[in-house]
């Protein structure tokens, strides 16, 4: 943790937390925004079989994802990001629900397979992450993890001038990251993470960076392990 401990504490001095984070990312960030699976999203030619394994897994995060937007309404430190969190939390427990239910009638997905399916060791080490950063009841650790859950599929999908692909399976996943909501809830998560690298001390910002680092090479992983068989996992 000492390099994040002495780039997250110069960040301060000149940069954006949120960017100084990123930056230090920036090879494995980029590897994920410009990965074959939301390439192939984008395109409309995600084969079903990996879009199919890709939705039964993430969909199990949903719960601790939840749980980490709860830690953060309890641990910000006022009472409007609770607000904002709450209202980002409606939106997951509703609009994407949807379209994750619609998109298993779709790919007829049974419903063991969408409520108790072996869990891969990604999703196994994502959900582990998520709680982690929870249990913590630390803001910035739950902010940097939303940081990098949110903005990376905000950069991968929020494409301008983009058509969207004719099936909604891939059209309705694409909206979903790339709207008015989503860019200025992103940007939101963004500027509150910038503050809070303002007024938490170098140890506690290293803390957070650490986070912010796992969960980038835990997205990595995630998108390229759906393209494995599943004996491979």
């Amino acid at each position: 943790m000492a390099l994040f401990a002495v780039a997250a504490s110069a960040a301060t001095m000149t940069d954006r937390f949120s960017d100084a984070l990123q930056a230090l990312n920036q090879p494995v960030w980029d590897a994920c925004i410009h990965h074959r699976f939301i390439d192939e999203m984008r395109a409309g030619s995600l084969d079903d079989a990996v879009l199919r394994r890709y939705l039964v897994q993430d969909y199990q995060f949903i719960n601790q994802f939840v749980a980490l937007l709860g830690a953060a309404i309890a641990s910000a430190d006022s009472f409007a990001p609770r607000v904002r969190l709450a209202q980002f939390a409606a939106m997951i427990t509703s609009d994407e629900n949807t379209y994750f239910q619609r998109s298993f009638d779709e790919l007829q997905v049974p419903v063991q397979e969408r409520e108790t399916p072996p869990l891969t060791l990604p999703t196994v080490q994502f959900q582990a992450l998520m709680g982690q950063a929870a249990r913590s009841q630390k803001y910035a650790n739950c902010l940097a993890v939303l940081c990098v859950a949110e903005g990376l599929y905000l950069d991968g999908f929020d494409q301008p001038g983009q058509t969207l692909p004719p099936r909604f399976v891939h059209a309705e996943w694409i909206s979903l990251h790339a709207n008015d909501f989503f860019r200025d809830f992103v940007g939101w998560l963004r500027a509150e993470l910038d503050r809070m690298g303002e007024s938490i001390d170098p140890d506690a910002r290293a803390e957070a960076a650490d986070y912010f680092s796992r969960a980038v090479a835990l997205e990595q992983a995630f998108f390229d392990h759906v393209y494995q068989p599943p004996s491979a996992d």
